[in-house]
């Protein structure tokens, strides 16, 4: 799904799309370009994209970005594989394994990475990570993580999640040399079923995630606070632990732009 994020020309007001709209719009409409996306100070750019619309080749899911990013590779632990299937308006998404039953002895389980890139370490600099997701409610335990770079403990972070609880999306970042946590997190649960594009924003002092083009939720941030680690983009898990935080859903057009 390429849901575009429209822009209001006057006041940088977001254009709402509605809730049928969101519902029904096909998973491989074109993305937003940095000059459609939420307005801010400075336009940013491209830096990686990857749409599964051609599906992977030897494992291998190339970036469309034009901008150069690596590939992602798919990884599996105990038998867990990802499928690209066919969306209603042609090109593909991800879905991944199945969530486990509990006290399950084997849990087949996938994620997709990519090796570290300086344009995935953005510093203080504006940046976005988007994706287009669709999961149900009975699909997320534990914090369900769509995509992340970093870690609590390699220094910083930026996250996408799901909540347990609530089954809220949410934006998550931590600083250089900080043990400080950042976290907005949309108004609305997104475990409905339907395709949701989800933007999660970092601009200047403030953290913000957007839901179908609408933002739904902010967290300020210290203006100094430089997001950079030397980690792997992960996307569907954080790692293979028996405890690990995986996404069971399906997805479509993730993406990062840098300011």
């Amino acid at each position: 799904m390429k849901i575009a994020i429209a822009v209001a020309a006057l006041a940088g007001l977001i254009v709402p799309m509605s809730a049928a709209q969101a519902a029904t719009a096909a998973p491989h409409d074109t993305p937003p370009a940095a000059s459609t996306a939420p307005a801010t100070t400075a336009a940013p750019v491209l830096v990686a994209r990857w749409n599964f619309d051609a599906g992977a080749t030897a494992g291998r899911v190339a970036d469309t970005s034009g901008h150069g990013a690596p590939a992602l590779t798919a990884r599996g632990a105990d038998q867990g594989a990802l499928s690209y299937e066919a969306g209603p308006t042609g090109g593909k998404y991800v879905a991944f394994p199945a969530l486990c039953s509990v006290g399950a002895t084997a849990c087949p389980r996938a994620m997709l990475e990519a090796p570290n890139d300086g344009d995935l370490n953005p510093g203080t600099r504006l940046f976005r990570w988007g994706a287009t997701i669709r999961v149900l409610k009975s699909q997320v335990r534990g914090s369900s993580n769509i995509m992340q770079k970093g870690t609590n403990a390699t220094g910083s972070q930026w996250k996408m999640q799901i909540g347990q609880k609530m089954g809220r999306a949410q934006c998550v970042v931590i600083g250089v040399g900080s043990p400080a946590v950042y976290m907005a997190h949309s108004t609305n649960p997104i475990t409905d079923g339907a395709w949701h594009k989800i933007l999660c924003q970092r601009s200047g002092t403030t953290l913000a995630i957007f839901v179908d083009g609408v933002q739904q939720g902010t967290v300020s941030v210290p203006a100094a606070m430089s997001i950079s680690n030397s980690m792997p983009l992960r996307i569907g898990g954080p790692n293979f632990n028996t405890s690990s935080d995986m996404y069971h859903g399906q997805l479509d057009d993730v993406y990062a732009e840098l300011g």
